[in-house]
């Protein structure tokens, strides 16, 4: 499923940078505007942002300072791979506790933009919000597996999960992508 949010949050993407692309070269060749493109790539940006979030953290995409995690024993560096996935999980909790109140406020008070589009900001809000309550999921459950990986000393399964990739595993994963591309063309 995190991987279906990820093309929807890419398909939303792509679909503003063309409206925005298509509203400059109107505006240049034709002297109008289509309007809202700034405030619509806006809405677009958050929603498909925190859709994606759950796929990057399941591929271990996540930015993570790595510089000494290299030189630790690796029971220190599984530990503190689990550490780092209940500080997301923890601020993750936290971002989309918050974000629902802003969803609520704004369907409460009727809340709309205060732009030519007048959008009800509770929709645009409440797809962001979607996004972050399933980045809250996928990390409960990642966080479940890797206490149980934990306890039973499984370092490979936290390694696996949520553990820092190495330049070995990045040089193999852009390898076999080459590699299917290559096969794919001479096909």
């Amino acid at each position: 499923m995190s991987l279906g949010a990820a093309w929807i949050g890419g398909a939303i993407t792509l679909a503003s940078v063309l409206l925005i692309c298509f509203d400059v070269i109107v505006r240049k060749f034709f002297g109008f505007t289509t309007g809202g493109a700034d405030e619509l790539s806006g809405y677009a940006f958050a929603i498909s942002t925190s859709w994606s979030l759950a796929f990057v953290v399941l591929h271990r995409g996540n930015v993570r300072v790595d510089a000494l995690y290299q030189l630790f024993p690796v029971r220190v560096s599984a530990v503190l791979d689990w550490l780092s996935l209940v500080a997301l999980g923890v601020f993750m909790v936290f971002l989309t506790y918050y974000a629902s109140f802003v969803v609520d406020t704004s369907w409460a008070q009727n809340s709309a933009a205060n732009t030519p589009l007048a959008t009800p900001l509770w929709i645009p809000q409440g797809l962001w919000f979607l996004g972050l309550v399933w980045m809250c999921l996928v990390l409960a459950l990642m966080l479940v597996r890797a206490s149980a990986a934990l306890v039973t000393g499984d370092l490979t399964t936290i390694k696996d999960l949520c553990g820092v990739r190495s330049a070995e595993e990045e040089a193999q994963e852009e390898a076999e992508i080459g590699e299917r591309l290559v096969k794919g063309e001479s096909a």
